[in-house]
């Protein structure tokens, strides 16, 4: 029984941090959960109601409930865009506070891109100055971590491969503070194909490689319903895209998993679509 393993799903604030989230985890049968704490495709930065964040906090409390951030998909700590930069960081810094406030484990947000060639190696430079001073900050204050996801590919991508970590975390001088989040679906969309028998543990073993043990620190388990290598970031439910069922269960056994909560982000209207895969997954794990 790998029982440490959580199983949750991103979950609905429309209507109050802890008046929607708590009762939508509740229903979905989830064990961690993944918010948003502002807009996922806008730069505006609330501050968050303190009678809400005082009941979720309680109440993530009460059911032993991991939680995470999801930042805004807007960040980009690689674009040739100084102002779109700064607000990334603003972002992060905003989502890494409200985290504490809430009592988030982590803030998870995408690797970014350099957008053209001629900038890949100007924007590594700035995640240099940019991101390690806020990791510094984070860790002072004993903030959340901040998680990097890598990205399904193109688009000059910073990290989609696992083995882009190596590099990426380099240029952060491997700071403690910088954990990595792993998205099955842009695994398969950035061209590693876990479909294939031991294709998941073959990633899972580069990921390990490139980023070191530990490091890994939160999954994203989504299908997809493109090809592998399509670098196309559209999910799907578990079972029913091109990746199948089987290598999640590959993924469960592991031992880079051990401990290390999976956060469900597929399509679903309310919570239905979600409790149903995280009952699936929830088989898979404990068989």
């Amino acid at each position: 029984m790998l029982l440490d393993r959580r199983i949750g799903s991103h979950t609905k604030t429309s209507g109050g941090l802890a008046k929607a989230a708590l009762p939508y985890a509740d229903a979905a049968g989830s064990e961690t959960l993944q918010v948003y704490v502002s807009n996922s495709r806008g730069w505006a930065l609330p501050p968050g109601d303190p009678k809400q964040d005082t009941l979720f906090r309680d109440g993530i409390g009460e059911r032993q409930l991991p939680a995470y951030i999801h930042a805004s998909l807007l960040v980009n700590l690689g674009s040739p865009t100084e102002l779109t930069v700064e607000r990334s960081i603003a972002t992060l810094e905003h989502a890494l506070r409200r985290g504490k406030a809430i009592g988030a484990t982590a803030v998870v947000y995408h690797a970014g891109s350099s957008v053209d060639e001629a900038h890949a190696e100007k924007a590594m430079h700035q995640l240099h100055e940019q991101l390690l001073p806020l990791l510094e900050t984070a860790a002072a204050e004993d903030l959340p971590k901040l998680l990097v996801e890598p990205s399904a590919g193109g688009g000059r991508s910073l990290a989609s491969k696992v083995q882009d970590l190596t590099a990426y975390l380099a240029a952060v001088e491997r700071h403690p503070w910088l954990g990595v989040c792993f998205d099955t679906c842009h695994a398969w969309a950035a061209g590693h194909d876990l479909a294939t028998p031991g294709g998941m543990t073959e990633t899972l073993d580069a990921l390990v490689a490139a980023a070191g043990p530990g490091r890994l620190q939160l999954i994203h388990a989504n299908d997809s319903k493109d090809a592998c290598g399509s670098t196309r970031d559209r999910h799907e439910t578990i079972g029913k895209g091109t990746i199948g069922t089987a290598p999640f269960a590959e993924l469960f056994r592991h031992p880079a998993t051990a401990g290390v909560p999976i956060i469900v982000e597929t399509p679903t209207v309310e919570h239905e679509g979600h409790a149903a895969d995280i009952a699936l997954l929830k088989g898979l794990r404990d068989t």
